[in-house]
């Protein structure tokens, strides 16, 4: 069995110097090169020294479980709540269990994060994405200097610059998504506030930084994109895998397309990866072969985030502790893993699990709570004796299968019907691509059906039949509530998008991409908190759908995210990361 560990050097400016947040907590990202020496500073005087720089430059901070703990996909185990089985007796049951730290209350309360700047938290992934904007800004600059100075702008030169504005892109992309409301339309969402949309290197320190509004953010990342994906290219890196490569930015252009609803655009950048031959494609699928010969957790997770696989588009390696974090008070238990994987489907006509999630590899704690193994931890040693080192989680950033469902959720915001239909049921038949012997296992006890058009149909009548039906895949959800005039899901569109919703569900599950989901489709839920069952309802147009900045940042000025919501904010000096963690946590595999 393979093992991947991917080490990052640390950029120093994350661990020497945090500004006060008048500066939005940006890092000034240090490659060797970077690093300034006792007299003076490297110079980045050649495109060579901005490849370097930019592999780097990538952000390093996890928003999977800060997303997570924001969204439907998790829930509180401390409250009164029912086992995920419904095989088991319904017996109302509850834990006196710790969370990983006060930050967790505060974000599955919705709350602003007081308490922890941490790795996993907001403050983290604000510091982390900046401090990738602006090592990017600097190499963006180098390039412009060298090209004013006459260096020959060749395609390596101009494939340096592409990485460089899709980074910077991609960045702004998630920080948007994280700390300002779901983009609407273009008049509605110039009411919401976006996030600063950096194009300098930070060279003072001052509190002029605009957070601008939603659709002026979009632009400018939709303007970087544009202008990476012409001259993008895989003949700058060394392992393809590990960065925007040619796929990835048609991929991450499909995403943002989605997200602003151009429904050609993201089917054409979809096509340009997935193409349109399904046979093909299935082998491109993810295989659930190799983990017929997994037994622990990182055996699994080996196999899912390996970059040779051709399901992975790209990878991103960074801080985290999520799988750890997943076994204490907050996780995917109860009626949360019902429905998320453990329900009836007209693809398995009795209660089960999807049968794809136990050939997957799966964690738990011991007390009803789940999680996948593909966001299994890898361990970063910096000094074995002692046991020491950083927790890294590798993220699939982008892969062929959820770029398959969004190009599926276009066809269907395009009437295509019989096009989503083909795309879906391709999707389940990828889940299902076991070995025999698996296959027989998981389809002995009422079979295995690949979906098509007739079952998503005919979801409604088959649910009906069934009791609790409210755990189920295909029931209705109350998608786009109030979110603008002009984004409409029609009658008729409601089954392909129930179906498309647990699909999506399923695929990105710990990803922190179902925050992103929630928040775009307008769906509202609930959190059901501590033993008495508090409630904290999101409604569609919640100003807690933004995740606060950080508070350093609102104290020196900065707007805040909630601007209705804040009373008082904490001015405690910033705490450094928190990612170096012993050995006995990082090796428990289970």
């Amino acid at each position: 069995m393979k093992t991947y560990i991917y080490s990052k050097v640390k950029r120093a400016g994350l661990f020497s110097l945090l500004f006060p947040l008048s500066t939005l907590l940006f890092v000034a990202c240090t490659d060797s090169f970077l690093d300034e020496d006792p007299d003076d500073r490297t110079k980045i005087d050649t495109p060579e020294k901005v490849i370097k720089l930019f592999k780097a430059s990538y952000p390093d901070a996890n928003y999977g479980w800060v997303c997570e703990l924001s969204s439907d996909n998790v829930m509180d185990l401390n409250s009164v709540h029912l086992p995920y089985s419904s095989q088991a007796k319904q017996e109302p049951t509850h834990y006196n269990l710790t969370s990983s730290g006060r930050q967790d209350d505060e974000m599955f309360r919705f709350e602003p994060v007081k308490s922890s700047t941490s790795s996993d938290t907001p403050a983290a992934i604000w510091t982390s994405f900046y401090a990738a904007i602006n090592s990017v800004n600097e190499g963006l600059k180098a390039l412009d200097e060298m090209e004013a100075s006459g260096v020959a702008v060749d395609a390596r030169f101009r494939a340096t610059r592409a990485e460089g504005k899709l980074i910077r892109a991609y960045s702004h992309f998630i920080l948007v998504n994280c700390f300002s409301q779901a983009y609407k339309n273009d008049e509605l969402s110039r009411k919401d506030i976006g996030v600063p949309y950096q194009t300098e290197p930070i060279v003072t320190v001052n509190d002029n930084y605009d957070r601008s509004n939603v659709t002026e953010t979009y632009k400018h990342i939709q303007k970087d994109l544009e202008e990476g994906l012409k001259d993008v290219s895989d003949i700058i890196y060394e392992k393809p895998k590990w960065h925007f490569n040619v796929n990835a930015a048609h991929a991450f252009a499909a995403r943002f397309y989605l997200f602003t609803r151009q429904w050609n655009k993201v089917i054409e950048h979809a096509d340009a990866v997935l193409g349109t031959n399904r046979e093909q494609l299935l082998n491109r699928m993810f295989d659930y072969t190799p983990l017929d010969d997994c037994t622990y957790l990182s055996d699994y997770a080996n196999v899912w985030q390996d970059p040779d696989i051709y399901s992975n588009i790209m990878l991103m390696d960074t801080y985290s502790t999520i799988q750890r974090k997943c076994r204490n008070r907050y996780g995917q238990g109860s009626l949360v893993a019902r429905a998320v994987f453990y329900h009836n489907a007209p693809m398995w006509p009795r209660w089960a699990a999807n049968p794809s999630i136990w050939a997957s590899g799966l964690g738990g704690n011991g007390y009803g709570t789940l999680y996948p193994a593909w966001i299994s931890e890898q361990f970063q040693y910096s000094d074995k004796v002692a046991g020491i080192g950083y927790a890294h989680t590798i993220r699939r950033e982008f892969t062929y299968a959820e770029l398959l469902l969004e190009r599926a959720e276009a066809k269907i915001m395009k009437a295509d019907y019989d096009g989503a239909s083909e795309d879906l049921s391709l999707y389940h038949e990828s889940t299902l691509r076991f070995s025999p012997s698996t296959k027989q296992t998981y389809g002995a006890n009422g079979g295995l059906v690949v979906l098509n058009k007739d079952m998503i149909n005919g979801s409604r009548a088959w649910f009906a039949k069934k009791t609790n039906s409210n755990y189920n895949c295909f029931d209705d959800w109350n998608f786009v509530t109030n979110m603008s005039p002009d984004y409409v899901i029609p009658a008729e569109a409601v089954p392909f998008m129930n179906c498309l919703n647990y699909f999506r569900r399923y695929e990105t599950n710990f990803s922190g991409m179902r925050f992103f989901d929630l928040k775009r489709w307008g769906i509202e839920y609930t959190h059901e908190y501590g033993l008495n069952n508090e409630k904290f309802t999101m409604t569609w147009n919640d100003p807690r759908r933004a995740l606060e900045v950080p508070q350093d940042a609102i104290a020196s000025g900065l707007e805040p995210s909630r601007p209705l919501m804040v009373d008082s904010v904490s001015t405690e000096k910033a705490i450094l990361p928190n990612v170096f963690f012993g050995i006995d946590d990082a090796n428990d595999e289970n």
